[in-house]
């Protein structure tokens, strides 16, 4: 258990630091996150641009210098260790190694091993130097110099000192054993990169400001039309569906988006104007009984009441009337129970057929009383799994919608088809005026009713289509219609096969 909570803990812990993210994200604006991230990553380019570009001079400066001096001190070396003076030096030795310094712009000293200088200052060195009251001490640099030449066993040492590059050699000038020091400022390099430094910070100031001013500019005209897709987004939520979200979209996705927000703006008016119709038809249907069930009541009670023959007729017409509220309520009930999964499904492997068959026994008193005609094409043995219950409403009004808009010819056309090794196809035909077009998208919205007149021998309450609709959805299975003006439709629906059990 304490392990558990152990591992529990650190889990709750980092969904609270992401709620905590998300929540000050989402109270930060489109603009702010524009403008902050477009100005930060101009900076990081100016910055790391010019931190590359001082690693890549201090680099390239420092290889250069350091090439340098040591061709400098190798060719002092070797004319150091000939030890013969040009004629022109007068034997001078002060004077040559001055000259040589000053030849090459480099800075040379001949040290002792305890760090001594013997030039350019020490007098018993060269008697005929001048004295230099300005007496340096290198006993801190002799220790560096007589170890990297021991790294170096012995011979010519390059190394990098504080601020200088030194090419360091042993010599014997003239007969005795001293140390040569060359040394290269790097003063220079460090000057420049001072002077880079400034001129970074200048323009990293100055994109600061260039990029508060563009992405400013940018941002606003990104999030102006999301901000008006967001006015009329609300407007469309208070129900005004005559907004257009055309007009905001200045780029390809905004376009779309507008796109969609139009589509989901006629998607929610048809439901709203379906929503309106819904009412005003249940409010219709549901008074129409209630008013018949009164009248006749209120004939009983004043007219018919002491005559059996009447006061029968009028109570049939009661039970009728309460029949048909009962059904307008069930399938109500139905549709809101099916809709909102309050009704779960209740599945079992049957037989399709037999069921077929079963339900079609119910609309008999059609045949028998009103003349129309079943024309029925059954594959036998076709099994499938599903709630017995709900598919038995969808056959049920399926073909109830067939009846009620059939033609002249009163003939409704019933199959159960085999259509693959997994699947077969129910489907219901009459031969009615057909759906146009524009009405085949809506057919099984809830109170569709087409606006061509028709025969209504089977009572509905408008709701049936949506049932069927609503119930395959939920048993996840293909459905449709196919209807032509004057041809008649045919809706079907096609269930899965499963072995007989």
């Amino acid at each position: 258990m304490m392990e558990n909570e152990r591992t529990i803990k650190p889990i709750k812990r980092r969904h609270v630091r992401r709620f905590k993210r998300r929540k000050k994200m989402k109270s930060t604006s489109i603009y702010f996150l524009l403008w902050t991230v477009f100005t930060a990553l101009s900076l990081f380019i100016v910055l790391f641009s010019s931190v590359m570009q001082r690693i890549i001079f201090v680099r390239s400066y420092k290889e250069e210098a350091a090439r340098k001096v040591s061709e400098k001190g190798k060719l002092i070396e070797q004319i150091l260790r000939s030890n013969q003076l040009p004629s022109w030096a007068g034997g001078n030795y002060s004077g040559y190694l001055r000259f040589l310094a000053q030849s090459y712009d480099v800075r040379l000293y001949l040290l002792s091993g305890t760090g001594e200088v013997l030039f350019p200052q020490e007098q018993n060195f060269d008697p005929s130097a001048p004295e230099i009251s300005d007496k340096r001490d290198f006993s801190d640099k002799i220790e560096l110099l007589l170890q990297k030449l021991n790294e170096a066993d012995g011979k010519s040492a390059l190394y990098e000192t504080e601020h200088e590059y030194v090419y360091a050699a042993k010599l014997v000038v003239p007969g005795s054993e001293r140390y040569l020091y060359v040394g290269s400022s790097l003063e220079l390099m460090e000057t420049a990169v001072a002077s880079m430094s400034v001129r970074m910070w200048l323009v990293s100031v100055f994109v600061f400001a260039l990029s508060f001013a563009i992405t400013s500019a940018v941002a606003g005209i990104l999030t102006k039309p999301i901000s008006e897709i967001t006015k009329k987004a609300g407007a469309l939520g208070r129900g005004d569906f005559d907004v257009d979200f055309y007009g905001a979209d200045y780029c390809k996705e905004l376009a779309e988006l507008a796109k969609t927000l139009n589509f989901a703006r006629d998607e929610l008016s048809k439901t709203d104007q379906m929503q309106k119709e819904l009412i005003a038809n249940i409010s219709h249907d549901f008074k129409t009984p209630l008013t018949m069930i009164k009248a006749y009541a209120s004939m009983i009670m004043e007219i018919s009441g002491d005559i059996p023959e009447k006061r029968n007729k009028h109570a049939l017409i009661i039970v009728d009337e309460a029949d048909r509220l009962s059904s307008l309520v069930g399938d109500v009930l139905d549709l809101s129970k099916i809709s909102s999964g309050i009704a779960g499904l209740d599945e079992s492997t049957f037989n399709m057929s037999a069921y077929t068959r079963q339900m079609l026994d119910r609309f008999t008193y059609l045949r028998d009383t009103a003349g129309y005609r079943f024309i029925t094409d059954i594959d036998e043995g076709l099994f499938t799994r599903a709630d017995k219950g709900k598919i038995g409403q969808v056959l049920y009004n399926l073909i109830s919608n067939a009846v009620n808009y059939t033609g002249a010819d009163k003939t409704v056309y019933i199959r159960l088809k085999k259509e693959s090794e997994n699947t077969f196809r129910f489907s219901v035909t009459d031969t009615g005026k057909g759906i146009k077009k524009e009405e085949l998208s809506t057919i099984w919205d809830r109170y569709y009713r087409s606006k061509e007149v028709h025969k209504r021998p089977v009572r509905g309450t408008g709701l049936g289509l949506s049932i069927v609709k609503t119930i395959l959805q939920r048993h996840n299975l293909t459905f449709g219609v196919e209807s032509e003006e004057g041809k008649g439709s045919t809706f079907y629906a096609v269930f899965q096969i499963y072995s007989e059990v």
